[in-house]
């Protein structure tokens, strides 16, 4: 059989997607917000995961593909206010923080694992919607795959923004060359907005948080030259912004795919 499902303990229930033709290997842990915590292909490591943080449940994992929902970055206060009400809404929102359910698991054309989140009494204390969220990874020679539904089954219009933070290992950032498909640009530290002309960075500054707005095209690339390897990130037309993030000092940056900034003021279902 070339695609196989396989589940270890490690604290956390992890199943294991692997293509084995493709020497492909995915691992995801729905008890910690239906994380993808590794990607491998032929033995190259994709993503950066910090263990430490992984075995504290109190802490949001730094590593893998964590899932932001209903926000993408962070509201004024950490508090969402919907008809005259404040919620409680830290950063980037919870579901990267919960438990997700098995749906269905499938070997068939793919390695395939669907999960969903569904609204409960804690998440209606700082979100009054009742919603659901399904994503299906799909692990097929070396490419990953991450198909999305976000269900509204309140009765009124949700307000949500929906992106992926993943975290990309990279040691030798100078290496790096990134092909970004926007016209402008917003650094998140310093407020200031420009046009695109390159995309270079300096790596030596302590922190680069840039959101890349008004998208012309639905793929992004990522070379690493040390490592010798290309990564292009395609995605759908929900998105409108990518933001590149990287601390100095950590072996990581992170292209991320967000449908809006923070909390958008149109409510959208899809």
């Amino acid at each position: 059989m070339v695609y196989t499902i396989s589940l270890k303990q490690d604290p956390y229930a992890t199943y294991i997607l692997s293509d084995r033709e493709a020497q492909a290997r995915l691992e995801v842990v729905p008890e910690r917000g239906g994380l993808i915590t590794q990607w491998r292909i032929q033995g190259q490591k994709i993503f950066y995961f910090e263990e430490e943080d992984f075995a504290n449940p109190e802490l949001s994992v730094e590593g893998g593909i964590p899932i932001l929902f209903p926000i993408c970055g962070s509201l004024v206060g950490n508090a969402f206010s919907y008809n005259e009400q404040q919620y409680p809404l830290n950063q980037h929102g919870f579901a990267r923080d919960l438990p997700w359910q098995i749906l269905e698991q499938g070997t068939d054309e793919a390695a395939s694992l669907t999960l969903k989140l569904s609204s409960n009494a804690e998440t209606l204390k700082q979100y009054p919607f009742n919603f659901q969220l399904i994503f299906t990874y799909q692990l097929q020679g070396n490419r990953l795959t991450i198909d999305q539904q976000t269900i509204n089954h309140s009765r009124i219009a949700m307000p949500f923004s929906l992106g992926l933070h993943p975290y990309f290992w990279v040691t030798h950032k100078q290496q790096l060359q990134l092909e970004i498909p926007a016209r402008e640009f917003q650094d998140h530290l310093t407020q200031d907005r420009g046009l695109l002309r390159e995309t270079a960075f300096d790596f030596e500054t302590e922190e680069i948080d840039i959101a890349f707005k008004f998208l012309t095209g639905n793929r992004a690339t990522l070379i690493d030259q040390q490592r010798r390897y290309r990564l292009e990130i395609s995605y759908s037309d929900l998105y409108s912004t990518l933001v590149f993030w990287t601390v100095k000092g950590k072996d990581y940056v992170c292209l991320e795919p967000w449908s809006a900034l923070a909390m958008p003021s149109t409510a959208a279902n899809s």
